[in-house]
């Protein structure tokens, strides 16, 4: 069972705002938060099995606007600015940070966009020990000219909460949901098979933290970046799709990752779909594997086990829950 910890947020330009910490503890000193992406929620309960079986504490963080933390007055995944997650991010790391030595942010697409900003504002101050970034957001997947349009995107209308006319595509979830004859049974309200709309607002923000990760951030923790080793670009569906980065151009990914600091490792996964530890079994596998190595060779410090108990003080508003419903 998960511990669901919710943390209130000041209110921003909806209203009232809150982000939702859920938990698995083992007593351990270690610990990994999970950051997940746009259209996503915490339900990887197999991502959370890994680290309890590798005695590492776990930790998801259902973002404002996302999952667990929607608010029925709000619109799905909305932000003027990345920088808006940096408040849940920083006071979920303080309530770790209270019973654990060290904390590695494990991050998934848009997710791992905003923990390298993150990690950069708060560099020097020995918060978090690494970053493990799944499949990272760290360009657009989209022909340049579009790319050039999107970083025009400096009117009035980046700053309003119009929806952009852009063909939604069922593609991706048809990989994962069990529904389409995916491995993967989630809740389609909270990830819906569709995605979320894209918002004008949205996109300028997400390329104004594209161009500053570009410009080259100074991360001073060691950084582990994993992506597929093909990107398929398509609107229908394909067999080809349950093997390939459908979301996101690995390329990209690949290129930009040296820009998030001096010391990151960028590792290719053959068969890898977009986020990474949903991809088929054996590859799966191999990119706990890879996690693992990393891990033991740059972040794992010999920390003694100490019993926190299992009723250790997060905060306000803690009950039980599970990972696939909030």
């Amino acid at each position: 069972m998960y511990e669901i910890t919710v943390l209130p947020m000041k209110p921003d330009f909806e209203g009232e705002v809150v982000a939702t910490l859920v938990s698995r503890r083992t007593g351990s000193r270690r610990a990994v938060l999970y950051l997940h992406g746009f259209t996503d929620y915490f339900f990887q309960d197999h991502l959370a099995e890994h680290y309890i079986g590798r005695g590492i504490d776990f930790y998801a963080l259902d973002l404002r606007k996302y999952g667990r933390s929607l608010l029925p007055h709000q619109t799905r995944g909305l932000v003027r600015s990345v920088t808006e997650y940096f408040p849940e991010i920083d006071e979920a790391v303080r309530l770790i940070g209270r019973d654990h030595d060290e904390v590695t942010i494990n991050a998934h697409s848009t997710g791992g966009l905003v923990a390298s900003l993150w990690a950069d504002r708060v560099r020097g101050r020995g918060l978090v020990r690494g970053l493990v970034l799944n499949s990272p957001f760290f360009d657009l997947n989209v022909p340049t000219p579009l790319r050039v349009a999107a970083d025009l995107l400096k009117t009035p209308l980046s700053y309003t909460s119009r929806a952009l006319p852009l063909p939604p595509s069922t593609v991706y979830g048809r990989t994962l949901h069990r529904s389409e004859g995916g491995e993967w049974d989630y809740d389609l309200e909270l990830k819906p098979l569709g995605g979320f709309a894209v918002h004008a607002m949205w996109l300028a923000a997400i390329r104004r933290a594209q161009r500053r990760l570009h410009a080259g951030l100074a991360v001073d923790v060691p950084v582990l970046v994993l992506a597929s080793s093909r990107g398929l670009r398509v609107r229908d569906f394909v067999p080809e799709a349950r093997s390939a980065d459908v979301v996101l151009d690995p390329e990209h990914i690949a290129r930009w990752s040296t820009c998030v600091g001096p010391h990151v490792t960028c590792v290719r996964v053959p068969d890898g779909v977009h986020d990474l530890v949903l991809s088929a079994e054996p590859v799966r596998r191999r990119v706990f594997a890879e996690i693992d190595r990393w891990m033991d060779a740059y972040v794992t410090a010999d920390l003694p086990d100490a019993d926190q108990g299992p009723d250790a003080d997060l905060g306000s508003d803690v009950y039980q829950g599970n990972a696939n419903r909030p």
